[in-house]
């Protein structure tokens, strides 16, 4: 590994470390916002399924934008490819983009549904 690639893996593994924190905040707001949604389905709190709503579509915009984050990483793995690279290594990066872009997609219908349901009807879950 040459400087400039060492530099750039370190420059990705301190910005992997500020998303790390950011999913540490997603799941205390992810926290209070379940304690909020089941104030709404006990004492039907109507402010509690507001607030609830509006951690979910913070939440999931957040998690778009991260989604993002990794998908422009796979794009750029690819792009790296060298022709020699060896099979196996242009196969896992290509599949990791696959993956990436499924889960950006995922992030997308997420946030639609939390945007869109006004109900609560949906349960929303997030890996």
């Amino acid at each position: 590994m040459n400087s400039d690639e060492l530099n750039k893996r370190l420059k990705q593994l301190k910005i992997e470390d500020f998303i790390w924190i950011i999913y540490i905040g997603i799941i205390i707001l992810s926290l209070y916002s379940n304690s909020l949604e089941r104030n709404y389905f006990l004492y039907n709190d109507y402010k509690s399924k507001k607030k609830y709503r509006e951690i979910l579509i913070l939440i999931f915009s957040i998690l778009v934008i991260v989604y993002l984050y990794f998908l422009k990483d796979s794009i750029d793995d690819i792009k790296n490819l060298r022709q020699n690279d060896s099979n196996r290594k242009k196969t896992l990066v290509y599949l990791s983009f696959i993956a990436s872009l499924l889960i950006a997609i995922s992030g997308f219908i997420f946030l639609f549904i939390a945007l869109v349901d006004d109900n609560l009807d949906i349960e929303l879950a997030f890996n």
